[in-house]
């Protein structure tokens, strides 16, 4: 890669001047922010399948019961059931603390980095490894839509 890469399109061309290790840079932090986002769906996840487990128990705490085994039922119902997964959180209060923490951090840092080294601009790094690892007029490596 050089300073005269060409890219795919104005709009993931690099600004005059932004030298190769600035755009593999930028190119590492969107990277490791795209698995931040990753990270973020999991949390979603574990929110939501947590969030079924315990509702499921409400039916455990029936059948139980219905079975004539209310020592167990209790302790399903007093102990597990409304649980906090963290001391004093539920998966809901986790999930924005690392939306307004680490999540929303990273992401103003990112946008940040990108306006201030390469005009705001995204994946130039990626827009350029298109444009070298394309077949030009081959179909299906067309530069864009």
């Amino acid at each position: 890669m050089n300073n005269g890469s060409r890219s795919v399109n104005e709009k993931h061309s690099r600004p005059t001047g932004v030298d190769d290790t600035t755009v593999e840079a930028l190119g590492e932090l969107s990277k490791a922010l795209e698995t931040i986002h990753r990270v973020r769906g999991h949390l979603y996840s574990a929110h939501q399948l947590v969030g079924g487990a315990d509702l499921t128990l409400d039916r455990v705490v029936k059948l139980l019961r219905e079975a004539g085994h209310d020592e167990t039922a209790n302790r399903v119902e007093h102990e597990l059931l409304g649980r906090n997964v963290l001391p004093g959180r539920w998966t809901f209060q986790i999930v924005e603390e690392f939306d307004d923490g680490y999540y929303a951090a990273f992401q103003e840092i990112e946008r940040d980095a990108r306006e201030k080294l390469a005009g705001g601009r995204r994946h130039i790094f990626e827009a350029e490894m298109k444009e070298r690892r394309r077949t030009h007029g081959m179909p299906g490596h067309e530069a864009k839509p």
